[in-house]
């Protein structure tokens, strides 16, 4: 039982990694396609698919963080990652363009180092 749930939050940590790295290209490809040349703003910055990306991202990262520190006590990944997590939703609730990806950039930066933490404490 201690295996397979120890399994699944390392699963975790790595679909947060994925998706934090994933959000991130999403949010500098956007701004450089459509600032910079005009394409794709109505599929790559959609307000639905950020919140979804978004909402996605904050769930795995607040159930893996929790289960990280559990496993291994160090509190660094939780504070890093609680601030990224308090970033990327205060991303959700501002106005979409700039301000936002620059707050989804920086959570999901703090996000991705937490759960790479999360990894390495395990270890």
């Amino acid at each position: 039982m201690r295996d397979a749930f120890l399994s699944i939050r390392d699963r975790l940590d790595r679909v947060g990694v994925l998706l934090s790295g994933l959000c991130m290209l999403h949010c500098i490809a956007g701004i450089v396609l459509v600032a910079g040349l005009g394409l794709g703003g109505e599929v790559l910055l959609s307000p639905a698919f950020h919140r979804v990306g978004l909402a996605l991202a904050i769930v795995i990262g607040a159930i893996t963080l929790v289960m990280g520190v559990a496993r291994h006590g160090d509190p660094r990944p939780l504070q890093a990652g609680g601030a990224g997590i308090a970033m990327m939703t205060v991303a959700l609730f501002v106005g979409h363009g700039l301000e936002e990806a620059l707050l989804t950039i920086v959570g999901v930066a703090l996000l991705a180092w937490a759960h790479l933490r999360n990894l390495r404490c395990a270890d």
